[in-house]
């Protein structure tokens, strides 16, 4: 079965499955708010950082534990530049093929290594589910442990080996719009297209009057 992702959520999608957070359409704000999966990753991770800091822009990591776990100082540089961290499972488990009591301990597991190497030890509980797989069931479990689940309105689709990086760049560039929340990967396996995209994304709409927000609740 071939799944097919759209590069921007469908109106009827964030409808139906309205307890998940995809944008900030209504903060009525001009801003975007950017996200990068998967890391921390040396090299990408403090490329994506560089970038960000000569646009004095902000972002939200949505890290995986084990990586936390292997590079702690790069996870503490991005808390130390000012961005948020969100979970992203210590092992980038699927949730349509991992039981209940497996995910929930795996992404507790992640909790407490953010919590481990943060100074802050009051950082949000937020989350979000690898390859976008989420269940009721799971979803309820992940709430009454006080998550908020993030998923998203944009995807750049710069982990797809396929595309070219003028490719990945266009995905964002004709689906952003104010209060969008916009998907990239600090990770190996998008760089190609994530070296190239991501300046052009922060020039293109910093010039046009944007600000680029991380995610607070």
């Amino acid at each position: 079965m071939v799944q097919i992702i759209p590069n921007k959520t469908p109106k009827v999608i964030k409808q139906l499955f309205s307890n998940y957070t995809w944008d900030f359409y209504a903060n009525n704000e001009k801003k975007l708010y950017l996200t990068f999966d998967d890391g921390p990753i040396p090299g990408v991770t403090e490329f994506v950082l560089t970038q960000l800091n000569q646009y004095n822009a902000k972002a939200t990591f949505f890290c995986i534990g084990d990586n936390i776990r292997k590079h702690p100082e790069v996870f503490r540089q991005i808390l130390s530049e000012g961005h948020t961290i969100g979970n992203h499972t210590m092992n980038h488990l699927k949730a349509w093929k991992t039981s209940l009591d497996m995910y929930i301990n795996n992404t507790i597991d992640c909790q407490n290594l953010i919590q481990k190497y943060s100074s802050n030890k009051d950082i949000q509980q937020i989350f979000r589910p690898p390859y976008g797989q989420i269940s009721h069931t799971k979803f309820k479990a992940l709430e009454e442990l006080g998550y908020k689940i993030i998923l998203w309105d944009v995807l750049s689709k710069d982990w797809e080996q396929t595309i070219s990086p003028e490719e990945c760049l266009q995905n964002v560039l004709q689906n952003a719009q104010q209060g969008s929340i916009i998907v990239f990967h600090d990770s190996i396996k998008a760089s190609k297209n994530l070296t190239t995209a991501l300046p052009e994304v922060l020039d293109y709409f910093t010039k046009r009057g944007y600000v680029f927000d991380t995610i607070r609740f």
